[in-house]
């Protein structure tokens, strides 16, 4: 009942302080950029960090969301990328192991709140695994004041499992339950991530369809074919489209673009990073 009683005032709240005012053009991105960890060669992290950084930079993103991100990677993008602020913890129990962490630009956006809940039956309950699957998955959220229209926002980053359809089926489901319970179906909302599931997946397609989203690549440029954003390093060739920015109904889709950058053998990441540009006109609801 406290629950219920907090979300209906968060709703009432989120209405009362968003007027609809037309706001400056959005860029997000969602970036796997591949454990430090990693058995991965010459594209091992400590040789392509500040490669990975630069693409980040060039990219200049207004709120970010990486996956498969350590600690310690955590930390260097925090030091590397001081004009953002960092929202996440490590899926683990005790807050350690990967991030899904969402960065957003200190001087745009006034953070308003913040969580993270876990892809399972009990998603407050920190390294909860109930789908079949083996590692705990997990999704970092922050409701955001934009300063340019005085109206909030809810970006949502998560990283679903990569071998159990049933959890990433569930995952799909939860989330979608989540994006309407955050956003009381009134703020606009931006998920990112890496899926591990394709479009026509039924797990992806459920958190579009129940989560009323739109894929913001395929409302861009619903014409292209290759829409590959797993590389494998170079070793995929014509990899899956794993990673999206997907978006609420309020928001317009001006771009999206998948980044393919490389310098000869060295990738910035096994994923190809994804971009999004979208805005409010001063009549979204």
């Amino acid at each position: 009942m406290r629950t219920l009683v907090f979300t209906v005032l968060s709703c009432l709240l989120s209405i009362a302080v968003s007027p609809l005012q037309a706001g400056e053009p959005l860029k997000a991105m969602t970036f796997n950029i591949r454990l430090a960890t990693g058995d991965d060669g010459e594209n091992v992290w400590s040789k392509r960090k500040d490669f990975a950084v630069k693409v980040i930079r060039d990219a200049a993103p207004d709120v970010l969301g990486v996956q498969e991100a350590q600690l310690s990677q955590v930390d260097e993008l925090v030091e590397a990328l001081p004009e953002y602020t960092n929202v996440g913890v490590g899926r683990r129990p005790d807050g350690s192991d990967e991030f899904s962490a969402v960065y957003f630009r200190r001087d745009r956006f006034h953070l308003s709140d913040a969580g993270t809940f876990w892809l399972s039956d009990t998603p407050t309950v920190p390294g909860s695994t109930t789908w079949g699957n083996s590692l705990p998955r997990i999704a970092t959220w922050v409701r955001l004041l934009d300063r340019t229209d005085k109206r909030r926002l809810i970006v949502i980053n998560t990283h679903w499992d990569h071998e159990s359809q049933p959890a990433r089926l569930n995952s799909g489901k939860l989330l979608a339950a989540r994006v309407h319970e955050l956003s009381c179906d009134t703020e606009p909302v931006i998920v990112m991530g890496d899926f591990n599931a394709m479009p026509n997946n039924p797990a992806f397609a459920t958190l579009v369809e129940q989560g009323n989203l739109r894929d913001t690549l395929s409302v861009a440029h619903p014409d292209e074919k290759n829409i590959s954003t797993f590389n494998g390093f170079g070793r995929t060739k014509n990899g899956p489209k794993i990673d999206a920015v997907l978006v609420s109904p309020q928001w317009q889709v001006e771009d999206a673009e998948i980044i393919r950058v490389r310098e000869g053998k060295l990738f910035p990441s096994d994923h190809w990073p994804v971009t999004a540009t979208v805005s409010l006109s001063d009549m979204a609801k």
